[in-house]
Parts: structure tokens; sequence; C-alpha cells
């Protein structure tokens, strides 16, 4: 029996791959993320399938219900908002069932942050403006930063900076990136990314916290900041150049 770590999207129940929903859909135990996950996802349940909201357990409750399951020769689909790669505590859930001899199977998802550039309409990779992407957060009480990957030291590049779990703490994003990028560098803010009460904020570094403030968004939120979100004038991709010299193979 398989426990499957599936990514179940920013919150739209159709941003979902047909792998996921087919699992889904043939799994008798469905483990899911709170509030993250959609209730029309856990529709495509089967029926008479043990459906169980994990907000409230423990690392060690959760496990165990996998586990049990495993041992009961029922394949488990265990939920998680966005996609598994990108701050979703899978890692420690994987590291036990290892050492358990649970089989595993990852499932890929739309991550928030990819949700949020689609609903400002941006590419966050502009040939000329930015070809890189830093995917991070800000440290908190409960889990702080390594050494070397405060905001700070990461802009330094001057990519494309995606900062997740942050909203709550704009003034300190704000202060900590507008020493690389200036007060002037476009800042865009997406809550709910892809969900029917989506916020999306455009903005700079100078004016972006206020904008959340105002709106009253504290979580479920991306932040993205960079020249790639106001890009004009950028010189054409390679890719589809007319001197692009082209196979029929």
């Amino acid at each position: 029996m398989t426990v499957y770590f599936i990514g179940a999207g920013p919150g739209a129940a159709d941003l979902v791959t047909v792998r996921a929903q087919r699992i889904i859909a043939a799994s008798p135990v469905c483990l899911y993320a709170g509030s993250l996950v959609p209730q029309e996802l856990l529709a495509e349940c089967p029926e008479g399938a043990r459906v169980i909201d994990t907000a409230r357990l423990s690392l060690d409750e959760i496990v165990a219900l996998l586990i049990e399951a495993d041992t009961a020769g029922q394949d488990v689909a265990r939920l998680h908002s966005g996609d598994p790669s990108i701050f979703s505590a899978v890692a420690e859930q994987v590291r036990r069932l290892e050492a358990a001899g649970v089989a595993y199977t990852v499932v890929p998802g739309v991550p928030a942050f990819t949700a949020a550039a689609a609903s400002l309409g941006r590419e966050l990779t502009v040939p000329g403006v930015s070809q890189s992407i830093v995917l991070t957060r800000v440290s908190t009480l409960s889990t702080a930063m390594p050494e070397g990957e405060d905001l700070r030291s990461l802009g330094r590049s001057g990519a494309t900076m995606v900062v997740h779990l942050g909203a709550h703490r704009i003034d300190q994003i704000v202060e900590e990136l507008t020493e690389n990028y200036g007060r002037d560098c476009p800042a865009a803010v997406v809550a709910f990314a892809s969900r029917p009460d989506e916020i999306v904020l455009r903005g700079t570094l100078a004016t972006i916290a206020d904008q959340v403030k105002a709106a009253g968004v504290t979580k479920t939120a991306v932040v993205i900041v960079g020249k790639v979100l106001a890009a004009e004038g950028f010189p054409d991709s390679y890719l589809y150049s007319a001197t692009r010299e082209r196979t029929t193979h």
C-alpha cells in the first residue's frame, strides 16, 4: 500500500493534476490540511472513505494514522496545499515513514507563487531583466532561518524575490529588501490566489505595506518583489526568434 503526498494546489479545486484527482478518487483514506484544501476537492473521495482534517493533529498523530492505514492495506491520499516540495512539512513525515518501512509517493501540485504570478499576469523570468527566482520566507519565533538566508543576504542578487508566509511581517520584508532593491522597486501581494476571495495588491516597496494593512491581509499570501513586475522594452526571448535555426525533428 502507498501513502500519496499530493499537492492540492493554491485553492481552486480544479487546479490539481489529473493524477492527483485519480488517486483521491481511489483512496479509502484521505488526510487533508484543514481549510487550506478546498472542500470541492474532498468531494472526489470515494463513498465511505475515511476523511480526516489534520489541522489540529500533532505530527506523531498524523504519522500514526498513516501507518495504521498502511497496516490495514489501505492507500492514503495525504493532501497538502500548493506543492509538496515547498514549505509543506512533508519532509518530517517522509522521514518517519521511511523509518517505519511505509511506501510513499509524492504527487506535485500548483504552488501558490505560480498561481499568484498568473493572477498578476506576469512572467517572473523576463529576458534581460531577471532570470532567477528566490523562493523564501521570513524568520519567526517558531522557525528561524538558516544563517545567510535572511532577506538582505538573498536580495543582493537582485533576482525576483518571492516571500511565502510573511504578509504579517510586511514591514520587515520591505525594510530588509529596500536596501538592495530600492523604494521604487515594483512589489505585489496576492492573498488566497485562485480562490473566489482572492486579493491582489500592486505597488512598490514604498507603498505595498500600507496596502497590505489596509486590506487586512495577514496570511495565506505571497509577496513578490522585482523589476519583472513592471518590465517593459525587454528583448524577445531567443526561443521564438526568427534567427534561430530549427529542425523538423
